[in-house]
Formats: C-alpha cells, sequence, structure tokens
C-alpha cells in the first residue's frame, strides 16, 4: 500500500483493502487513451483478482469483451493517476477527470 492510499482512505474513513501487485484487475482498453473521465468501481475480491473494474469515457459497456485482465503491477505505467483510488475497499467507487474527483459508496456493488 502506497501512503498516498493509506491517505485516501483515512479521508473516508474506511479501512484499506490492498490491491497486491501480483493480482489482476479488469482495464478497458480505452484507459490510457485519454478519454475522460476515468471510472473504477471495486466488488469483493474472487480467486487472483482485486475486484477492480476501470475504463475510460462516460459509459460502462455491457460487452464481455470491454474489460481485459491485467496485473495491478502495471496500472503505474498505464495510468498512474488512479493508482492512489486502488486501497479503497469493495463497494466503493471513484471518478476522475482531470481536477475533478469523486469518491463515494455503492453497496450494490457488494451483491455480485
Amino acid at each position: 500500500m502506497t501512503e498516498e492510499q493509506l491517505s485516501l482512505c483515512r479521508a473516508f474513513r474506511v479501512h484499506c483493502v490492498d490491491a497486491p501487485d501480483g493480482a489482476k484487475l479488469g482495464i478497458a482498453r480505452s484507459v490510457g487513451s485519454g478519454e475522460l473521465p476515468l471510472n473504477g468501481l471495486r466488488h469483493p475480491a474472487a480467486g487472483d483478482t482485486t475486484g477492480w473494474y476501470i475504463w475510460a469515457g462516460p459509459e460502462l459497456s455491457n460487452d464481455p469483451e470491454f474489460f481485459e485482465p491485467m496485473h495491478v503491477r502495471h496500472l503505474s505505467e498505464r495510468c498512474p493517476e488512479i493508482v492512489k483510488f486502488l486501497g479503497l475497499p469493495p463497494g466503493w467507487r471513484f471518478l476522475k477527470a482531470r481536477e475533478y474527483e469523486d469518491v463515494w459508496y455503492d453497496p450494490s456493488l457488494l451483491n455480485v
């Protein structure tokens, strides 16, 4: 966990949940393209995944090919500005567009 991740969790008064470098997340091909906003949501972890799904743009697609697996360690190369959100626990979401950031709890994410 980075200090930035711990600080963000403290700001929202939530327990940090690690997203280990060797674990996987789901990421859309649009992430890192410059398209905004950047979005993320976290379901409960399962197997070797973190529960994180990350995409760029206003819409989340239902296309089964929309997300591809990626190890957490590669996110800092592809989209470093969102690594700080990865300590948020399951049930949390974020949206980032330039200087605007929003973080909120969505209990529906826990019912997968």
